[in-house]
């Protein structure tokens, strides 16, 4: 959240493309960790699942966004 607030001040389609690509990066990153929790069970396979769902539907709608701008 923090990079797409951070791209949009900066008022240029460039600049928000790019914040929204570390988003999109950051949103990867938890799907990752979302395996190593599972791994180590601290979560349970039908909650790995709805947040795993969760981080992918986020970084979809971000590729979309991306897209959008066409950058």
């Amino acid at each position: 959240m923090s990079n797409i607030a951070e791209g949009f001040a900066r008022e240029t389609d460039k600049d928000f493309h790019r914040f929204l690509a570390m988003a999109r990066g950051s949103a990867n990153e938890v799907k990752s960790q979302l395996y190593v929790a599972l791994d180590l069970h601290y979560v349970e396979q039908s909650a790995f699942s709805g947040l795993y769902e969760q981080a992918d539907k986020i970084a979809r709608q971000l590729t979309g966004l991306m897209k959008y701008l066409k950058v």
